[in-house]
């Protein structure tokens, strides 16, 4: 039996109706124009009436208390550019597609995925919620990689099935997170498949694990995965490059297979080396540090 569609409540479809009648404008303008509309809206209109510059401003005045003053200011602008950027390429189907699968794809680990591949060895990518990793999952498709991404459904219930359709669309499959959609991504790394995560997301029941120099709670699933299924943890991102629209992806070496804290710091310490290199394309409006005292 199929389980009943979530009730949407009337905000939920007001946002819904104003995020899709956004959109659908913007794809009335040519691509170019559109991603960087869109991410003048984010920054400069959806930004400051959702309260993301504010919480821009705590996370970072939590983990780097001493950034001048102009570059907190460049950040509370750049971020969400980035984000609703992000979003609008997601929506943006076959059009992003055919941009995004001429990003350059490199880096210590590049070659190990690759073998991986051949050999149908399961392979654990994890990623974090920069740039925008839908350009990742563009680019290895096309090169025979049928990587299954998990992904957190969004607390709007309309506008999340209206997201699920448009990442199907960019590449398949994908589970939520829930029970059934995890079941079905373990039976898609049993079979010697690959698998996506996001690793930057706050975990309620997480470990406390240094990220950015404070503790965050942080899920152990990843590495867990990566020994019960002898697979490849391997990080990965994709990271805009200056002109706003293309990405560099980079594939970083494999974590070695060791015990799940060990290996998870090793994963924390790989976004955090990424976030400070790209600060503006992280979305610090998560409340990644929430909870973070140790009992």
């Amino acid at each position: 039996m199929s389980q009943a569609a979530p009730s949407v409540s009337w905000k939920h479809w007001l946002e819904d109706r104003l995020s899709a009648a956004v959109l659908g404008a913007g794809r009335l303008l040519p691509y170019r124009q559109r991603i960087a509309t869109m991410g003048w809206i984010g920054s400069n209109v959806i930004a400051p009436l959702a309260g993301y510059r504010q919480r821009i401003r705590d996370n970072l005045a939590l983990v780097a208390p001493d950034l001048p003053a102009a570059e907190l200011r460049h950040l509370c602008r750049a971020v969400p550019d980035n984000m609703a950027r992000a979003i609008a390429e997601t929506f943006s189907g076959d059009e992003f597609i055919a941009h995004a699968r001429h990003s350059q794809i490199g880096g210590e680990g590049w070659a190990e995925l690759q073998a991986a591949r051949d050999a149908k060895r399961p392979v654990v990518l994890v990623t974090a919620h920069l740039g925008n990793y839908d350009a990742a999952r563009v680019v290895l498709r096309e090169a025979g990689c049928n990587i299954a991404a998990f992904y957190m459904p969004m607390r709007n219930p309309a506008f999340n099935a209206r997201y699920e359709a448009a990442m199907a669309r960019i590449a398949s499959p994908i589970f939520p997170r829930d029970r059934a959609g995890l079941a079905r991504l373990l039976k898609h790394l049993r079979q010697g498949g690959m698998i996506g995560l996001v690793v930057d997301h706050y975990m309620d029941h997480g470990e406390l694990i240094d990220f950015m120099g404070q503790p965050a709670r942080t899920s152990l699933s990843p590495a867990e995965l990566a020994l019960k299924h002898d697979a490849l943890l391997l990080p990965g991102y994709s990271i805009r490059q200056p002109d706003g629209l293309s990405f560099d992806i980079r594939l970083e070496a494999p974590v070695p297979h060791s015990d799940p804290l060990t290996m998870t710091r090793a994963l924390n310490a790989s976004v955090e080396a990424v976030v400070r290199a790209h600060m503006d394309q992280w979305m610090w409006t998560h409340r990644r540090w929430k909870k973070n005292q140790r009992d």
